[in-house]
């Protein structure tokens, strides 16, 4: 199965992305699946396109080196994919993986409404389009025929919404509670230990995992843009990352963090729901927990997600090792998923 590839956004996702794409032709092979990077397009290092596929990993060493990647000038979303029905090509994705505006999820809210017009399936590991939009985009996926997965946007790797919505039928969560950023837990973890507050965050910087602006991980808003994700796909909920308490960290978290340590409590960064539907409450909060507690052995970039349901009771998922390959890994999931459902005629589904 051939499919199309246009990537919007080239950054560290998108980068090592392409790569992982390289490293896994035989295993994509085996499942009758040849994913062809048709495009890349961002906002200041121009684009390039070619209906007969690009070199994505050359582009990516060039660009690392030049700092560009094309020229400015190029067509829309919805014009090259326009152009693309003519092609010898199965399935159209675009795979978008823009920067954060955690004000507002644009514009890549735009950029997926774009690929859905233009009949192509969408995967990202942006946050904004479902923690601003998610029920309008999932209408939107649904009415077009396609489908809109974004597997990456929450826990890097860790298979969250795919965990519901393939293996949990009939279930009903009440509630979730998680350490679901990577940057401010790897620095409590050093905090707590006596490390240096501008050391732990310069590491995140150098490994790719913090975001391009800290801030949004330190303020806790990375973490309320994935809760508003979560609590929108799985609990009902119609909020946003303004809406959702929010506490973060700073250079004064130390002594906390070193104080609860010797209590024998670790600090974490929390996100947490009550309820569901317009009734969801959701909070970011630094709570102070037991050793016992399943989130409190989380160390260095982990994460962990604990779903409060019926029948199953509570379900705990943890990624003990983060990083940029397991958020790459998520679009490659998300792709595969997609060349499943296009293979097999299913029907898109409102549930990711």
């Amino acid at each position: 199965m051939r499919i199309a590839l246009l990537l919007l956004g080239f950054g560290h996702v998108a980068r090592r992305f392409v790569r992982l794409l390289d490293e896994s032709r035989d295993a994509l092979g085996a499942l009758d699946i040849d994913a062809v990077v048709v495009g890349i397009a961002t906002r200041r290092r121009g684009a390039r396109m070619d209906v007969a596929g690009l070199d994505a990993v050359r582009i990516a060493l060039q660009e690392a080196e030049s700092g560009a990647i094309g020229p400015a000038s190029v067509p829309s979303a919805l014009e090259w994919f326009s152009r693309l029905r003519s092609q010898e090509i199965e399935a159209r994705v675009l795979v978008e993986t823009t920067p954060l505006d955690v004000r507002s999820g644009e514009p890549a809210i735009s950029h997926v409404r774009a690929g859905l017009a233009g009949g192509a399936h969408v995967i990202t590991a942006n946050k904004g389009p479902v923690a601003f939009a998610w029920h309008t985009l999932a209408r939107e996926a649904q009415t077009a025929g396609v489908s809109f997965l974004f597997e990456g946007a929450v826990m890097d790797g860790i298979p969250i919404f795919n965990l519901v919505r393939e293996t949990m039928p009939a279930v009903t969560i009440h509630g979730f509670r998680g350490v679901i950023n990577s940057t401010t837990n790897f620095m409590l973890d050093a905090l707590e230990r006596g490390g240096a507050f501008d050391d732990a965050l310069r590491q995140m910087q150098a490994a790719g995992v913090a975001e391009a602006d800290p801030s949004l991980d330190l303020d806790g808003w990375d973490a309320a843009a994935k809760t508003a994700a979560l609590a929108n796909v799985l609990l009902g909920a119609e909020t946003t990352p303004p809406a959702i308490a929010r506490e973060g960290i700073g250079r004064d978290t130390a002594a906390r963090a070193v104080a609860e340590r010797a209590a024998g409590r670790r600090l974490k960064l929390v996100a947490s729901t009550a309820g569901r539907g317009r009734a969801c409450a959701a909070a970011v909060r630094l709570e102070a927990l037991d050793l016992s507690d399943p989130l409190a052995i989380l160390d260095g970039q982990a994460n962990a997600l604990e779903l409060d349901t019926t029948p199953l009771g509570r379900v705990v998922i943890t990624q003990r090792d983060g990083g940029l390959e397991k958020t790459a890994y998520a679009l490659l999931a998300d792709l595969v998923t997609v060349a499943r459902r296009v293979r097999h005629g299913a029907p898109p589904r409102t549930a990711n």
